[in-house]
């Protein structure tokens, strides 16, 4: 039987299958080669299907955010960066080429005291990169992250900081109400000082009025920054009142740890008002949790002196410093 030829060695218009069925060409059918190893473009089409694989598995960057971090780190010979500037721009190109592939990708705070503790406890050697991995994986990724949206790190580090300052804090002030009944009256201290937290703050802020303020309240801890948190709320003439419930409700828990643990915190308060000086007030926690007004005097001793290193700071123009306002109980 004649046959005739495409010219490269193969049958024009295709091939025959078993019982004489034409096969067009370009239509074959894959198979492996006869030694058995996958054809190249079986091969390709694996890896690409394993791209867009990876492109749907999330991914967690732990970055040590300071330099103090990062010197810690250089004590491990694995850890092979020289100078904090240069890892930075290696850690946000690598999260732009995660934003690229189209990962979604998070980051946390690489923090070298809580790695030595984890590598301690898991009887792991903290000189390896597996090791730093592991770390990321179960303790950074389960803690506070942010996610990569292309921002630059210098804006997201900064939120990440301050997101994760506030959780530690939202854990220690929790901690302090942990602490039982009371013995006189067997209610749970707690839950009792939480709800007169709460209820000093609508105090506050009625009697605050109208206007957008700026609360700060500030109570010692056992270590040598106090627990400190920040609420901003706008009061309008209609009664509406906007505030963060996230930070509402750390403030009140830090305000709970003093008044349960009847600790000499304090609050401040900044209103602002279209076309007025903002005002600034403040009062002093004791005698089982009330809030005593302060005099002008100490309000701008308060405020003029930061609460977490206890140094001064330069009073701001446009602004009166004014005595507490009565809260009635």
């Amino acid at each position: 039987m004649a046959h005739t030829s495409d010219g490269r060695g193969r049958p024009a218009g295709g091939s025959r299958a078993g019982g004489g069925k034409r096969i067009p060409a370009g239509k074959r059918p894959h198979t492996k080669q006869r030694d058995g190893r996958k054809r190249p473009h079986t091969e390709r089409r694996m890896v690409s299907a394993r791209r867009r694989l990876r492109g749907e598995v999330p991914s967690t960057v732990a970055v040590l955010a300071g330099a103090e971090d990062f010197a810690a780190m250089q004590g491990y010979a694995s850890f092979t960066f020289d100078d904090h500037a240069t890892y930075m721009r290696q850690v946000e190109g690598l999260l732009r080429e995660f934003a690229a592939r189209g990962t979604h990708t998070s980051v946390a705070l690489f923090d070298p005291a809580g790695y030595e503790e984890f590598c301690a406890e898991s009887r792991l050697d903290p000189d390896t990169p597996a090791s730093r991995t592991r770390y990321t994986a179960e303790v950074a990724a389960a803690g506070t992250k942010v996610t990569y949206e292309g921002q630059p790190l210098a804006r997201l580090l900064p939120r990440l900081v301050a997101e994760a300052e506030q959780q530690a804090t939202w854990e220690h002030a929790s901690a302090l109400l942990t602490r039982g009944d009371c013995d006189s009256c067997g209610e749970d201290i707690g839950r009792a000082a939480f709800a007169r937290a709460t209820a000093l703050l609508r105090r506050i802020i009625e009697a605050a009025g109208p206007g957008t303020h700026h609360l700060v309240c500030s109570v010692p801890a056992d270590g040598p920054a106090p627990l400190v948190a920040v609420l901003r709320t706008e009061s309008r003439d209609d009664g509406l009142l906007h505030l963060g419930e996230a930070a509402a409700l750390l403030f009140c828990t830090v305000l709970a740890a003093g008044i349960a643990t009847d600790r000499p915190g304090g609050v401040v308060l900044r209103s602002t008002l279209p076309g007025r000086r903002d005002t600034v007030r403040g009062w002093k926690l004791k005698d089982g949790g009330r809030l005593h007004p302060l005099t002008e005097a100490e309000v701008f001793s308060a405020y003029c002196t930061d609460a977490r290193t206890g140094e001064p700071v330069p009073p701001e123009p446009g602004v009166d410093y004014r005595a507490g306002l009565p809260l009635d109980d």
